[in-house]
């Protein structure tokens, strides 16, 4: 198996703290993508061009990072460490998480971080996505995926952390806008990264590049 990632992106952190945390580096070839998912051999196995993409033996694959993520436990998280096997309501819960941060969460954020990509950005836009960040989107995470836990819905970390927890990354390149994300939101990011030290070198990527960017918006009062 091999897995194709943009190393600086937040959507490939996840399945790569998967592969670290579980030792599958010999069972799986993490492939360095960038530059390379327009190409017509990149595109012939997965035709919507994005990463992660997991290509399997037979060169078929499957890509968007929660599916990538729920196939490699699957596959290779035979405690159910990562998502859990036996207790299928904590694992509804993290699927419901999952589901919820691709099709609610993270598209809050587009206005907010893509400038660094060099994507054209509405800069009211941003305001009001981190107003609803701010009013609905950290609660909800503080006060029901999180409530008095460590991590969502649980006190050890799963897939759900894994796919919300790197996005945090993301509002470092608005510095003011970081410096109004909540504590319990930063510390609950803190701890996801201290729990799989083996992504940090790809995060690290992620954090330099927002933290040293300096163009549109880097200022901007949220």
């Amino acid at each position: 198996m091999k897995l194709h990632v943009l190393p600086v992106s937040a959507n490939s952190h996840g399945c790569l703290a998967i592969i670290k945390h579980l030792s599958l580096e010999s069972s799986v070839t993490i492939v360095d993508a960038m530059g390379k998912t327009r190409t017509p051999e990149f595109i012939a196995m997965n035709p919507s061009h994005c990463c992660p993409t997991l290509q399997f033996a037979d060169d078929s694959a499957i890509w968007e990072s929660s599916a990538v993520m729920r196939c490699l436990c699957n596959k290779f998280d035979e405690k159910g460490e990562l998502y859990p096997r036996d207790d299928l309501e904590l694992r509804g819960k993290i699927d419901m998480v999952l589901d919820w941060r691709n099709s609610t969460f993270y598209p809050e954020l587009f206005h907010i971080v893509y400038m660094m990509f060099g994507v054209d950005v509405d800069e009211e836009m941003a305001k009001q996505q981190f107003k609803k960040l701010i009013e609905v989107h950290f609660p909800l995470i503080q006060d029901t995926f999180l409530n008095g836990k460590k991590f969502c819905y649980s006190d050890t970390p799963t897939i759900a952390d894994l796919s919300l927890g790197p996005l945090v990354t993301l509002l470092k390149g608005r510095k003011k806008f970081w410096e109004k994300v909540p504590e319990g939101i930063k510390e609950y990011y803190e701890r996801v990264l201290e729990a799989f030290p083996g992504m940090m070198e790809y995060v690290k990527l992620l954090e330099d590049k927002a933290l040293n960017y300096d163009g549109p918006g880097a200022d901007a009062e949220p």
